[in-house]
């Protein structure tokens, strides 16, 4: 059973940085796309960051120039680095991977909390 655990969720002042991991575990075939998904209170989930098999990147126009997407394929992990944080960027962080083995399908984390102070 593949299983994604996120890491790295907290409270931070605005301006701040904070790091979230995203670690899969089991047995895992082949990782397609990594993304990051996220969902303020009271709002829809929507997509933050994702990143390809081949290191293609593309982010939100909310997140441009401050998020960082970047993935580690022998850990089998993604990273998000977000610098610069504002209080509108409150929200659950949630990872997601496509995964290949035997059919390809989607995985989410169980989602991390991040909140941004003023």
């Amino acid at each position: 059973q593949i299983q994604l655990v996120e890491s790295g969720g907290g409270l931070v002042q605005a301006g701040g940085s904070l790091r979230l991991s995203c670690a899969a575990s089991g047995n895992i075939g082949s990782i397609n796309t990594m993304a990051w998904y996220r969902q303020a209170s009271g709002k829809q989930r929507e997509l933050v960051a994702i990143v390809s098999s081949g290191g293609t990147t593309n982010y939100a126009d909310s997140v441009k120039g401050r998020f960082t997407i970047s993935r580690d394929n022998a850990k089998n992990t993604s990273y998000l680095q977000m610098n610069s944080l504002k209080p509108e960027d409150t929200a659950v962080y949630y990872c997601n991977m496509v995964i290949t083995r035997f059919g390809r399908y989607e995985y989410w984390g169980q989602g991390t909390q991040v909140t941004v102070s003023s």
